[in-house]
Order: structure tokens, then C-alpha cells, then sequence
């Protein structure tokens, strides 16, 4: 009998994979100027910022060939400059009509659904932008129309790129379980519930791991290790290795080594756990996508 382990509250997220972006003509036509916004959540980490500008790099020249889109910009939503603000004020500073943004978020969560709205000036909430300001998180309404892409849980990328990295590690599926270890959200628990349950589904098909367990480490749990290390110990009850994948963006040493790893170590079985501090990113189908949804935004 097929069975998944779902311990503490756990998060995932999905993709449709893109192999190419619409065709459209080269040459710019329309009177219309329209701005891409590549928008992420944010790290104290030089190294998880810069794989979010390699996004960019990697897609600029392609969403450029949209004979609407002028220009592309990366935005950070929190802990550092270029904000989301400041780029939104430079479109402006260019006489942009129209800014489309592109969520390089997970899922649904807090600051999909409510946050950037608000900075955006979108949506009018004062409980929210009293706690922005409290995080020095400057709110701005553009004069260029605003409108905001879908996150990337409705695609199939996630899990392929969650398949890809568990079959990497993997040499005898049916004496491994797999423990996927994401953020959490609290407000929007269900539908991260439901994706993990999802991508659970998926990798028994596709990599013929029977035990999965799933297991929060952000803000849900205090950013503690011992969700993960309940969850290492519980798949070790049924199998012999355990393989701990991160379903997290970019890597961030916080995240990927002074909690997961923290927790590899500090478990009574860890030579039976197989981790890498690996990360979603890079990921071509997941640059792909961004050329893609930036074309049907904004052709909508």
C-alpha cells in the first residue's frame, strides 16, 4: 500500500514546464512600453541573490524579443537593494505604460497574496503596510499599469526538478524514503499541504519511493532543525536511507546548512542520510517559464 508521511506542516510548489517562449516578431511595433518585473522574496546571502539574477540573465534577451517588452528588471522584495520600489520607480523614470510582474515565488503565501499587492500599491491593507514599514519595506504606486503574474505552483517544473535531484541520490528507492524540506506559510497551509501531497504522488510513480514524509523550515516552525530531524528519524523507522531534498529556491546558507544540515548531523543515523545543499535553482524549465508567463501576461 502506498503510503506518505506528512510531518509538521510541510509546503511545496509546482510547474508547467516551458520548453521555448510564443514566438512573436523581433521588431518593436507597438506604441505600447512594456516593463518586465522579475520579483523575488529576498536573502541576506549574496549567493542566493545573485542565482536569482541569473535568471534574469539567462531569460533578458528572450522576453526582450516580445515586440512590447522594452526592458526586464530583478526585484527584491526584502533585505536588500534593487526593491521592488526602487525598480518600480525607475519604469516610471522611463515612461513605461505597463509593468508585469513575474513572482518568483513557490506557491501561493503571505507575501504573494498580500505583501507585494501592498507594496505595489495594488491593494490598500494598513496592518500590512504598518508592519512593511516596520521592515523599512517602502510601499510605491506606479503610474505604469501594474499587473501580476501567477506564481509557479500551477506547472509541472517542480516536480521534475524535484525527480531529478531525488534520482541523483538514489540507488535502491525501494529501501529509501525521501524528506522534502520547504518554508511552510501558516495563513496558506492548505494549499501547500495539498502540493506536497501532489509531488508525493508524483515521485512514487516516477522514482518508486513508497515512504515520503514532508517537514517546514521557516518562520512556521521558529526556523528550528528538529522538524527536520523528526521527520529523518521517522522515515528511518521504515527505511534504511533516508534522502533529504530542500525545496527552496535558491540556496541560502541559513536555510541549507545551519538548519538542514544542522539536522543531518545531529541524527543517531546520519551516514544513512543522503543531502546536498542543492537548492531549485538553477533550472532551465523553471527560465523557460519565466519567458513564457511574461509572454502571456502580458499578451492578456
Amino acid at each position: 500500500m502506498k503510503k506518505i508521511y506528512v510531518l509538521v506542516l510541510m509546503v511545496v510548489f509546482t510547474i508547467v514546464s516551458c520548453n521555448q517562449g510564443p514566438k512573436k516578431s523581433t521588431e518593436k511595433v507597438s506604441e505600447k512600453k512594456v516593463g518586465i518585473l522579475l520579483v523575488n522574496h529576498g536573502s541576506h546571502s549574496k549567493k542566493w541573490r545573485e542565482l536569482l539574477l541569473d535568471v534574469e540573465d539567462a531569460t533578458k534577451d528572450s522576453i526582450l524579443k516580445h515586440q512590447d517588452i522594452s526592458g526586464v528588471k530583478t526585484a527584491f522584495m526584502e533585505y536588500t537593494e534593487p526593491s521592488i520600489a526602487t525598480q518600480m520607480k525607475a519604469f516610471d523614470e522611463e515612461g513605461y505604460d505597463e509593468v508585469v510582474v513575474v513572482p518568483i515565488f513557490l506557491t501561493v503565501s503571505s507575501h504573494y497574496s498580500h505583501d507585494i499587492p501592498v507594496i505595489l500599491g495594488l491593494q490598500i491593507d494598513d496592518k500590512i503596510k504598518e508592519q512593511l514599514k516596520k521592515e523599512k519595506i517602502e510601499v510605491y504606486k506606479a503610474k505604469a499599469r501594474v499587473s501580476i503574474a501567477p506564481p509557479l505552483d500551477y506547472t509541472t517544473i517542480l516536480k521534475k526538478n524535484i525527480e531529478r535531484r531525488v534520482k541523483s541520490l538514489s540507488e535502491d528507492p525501494k529501501n529509501e524514503g525521501v524528506l522534502l524540506v520547504a518554508y511552510g506559510d501558516k495563513k496558506y497551509n492548505q494549499q501547500w499541504e495539498e502540493m506536497v501531497e501532489e509531488i508525493g504522488s508524483y515521485l512514487q510513480i516516477k522514482t518508486g519511493h513508497n515512504s515520503i514524509a514532508y517537514s517546514w523550515c521557516g518562520h512556521l516552525v521558529s526556523y528550528s532543525s528538529q522538524p527536520t530531524k523528526d521527520g529523518i528519524n521517522k522515515l528511518h523507522e521504515l527505511e534504511d536511507t533516508v534522502i533529504v531534498i530542500p525545496v527552496l529556491v535558491a540556496n541560502d546558507p541559513y536555510f541549507q546548512n545551519d538548519i538542514i544540515q544542522t539536522a543531518v548531523d545531529e541524527v543517531e543515523n546520519s551516514a544513512s542520510v543522503k543531502y546536498i545543499q542543492d537548492a531549485i535553482l538553477p533550472d532551465d524549465n523553471l527560465n523557460n517559464w519565466v519567458i513564457s508567463i511574461s509572454y502571456k501576461t502580458v499578451d492578456n
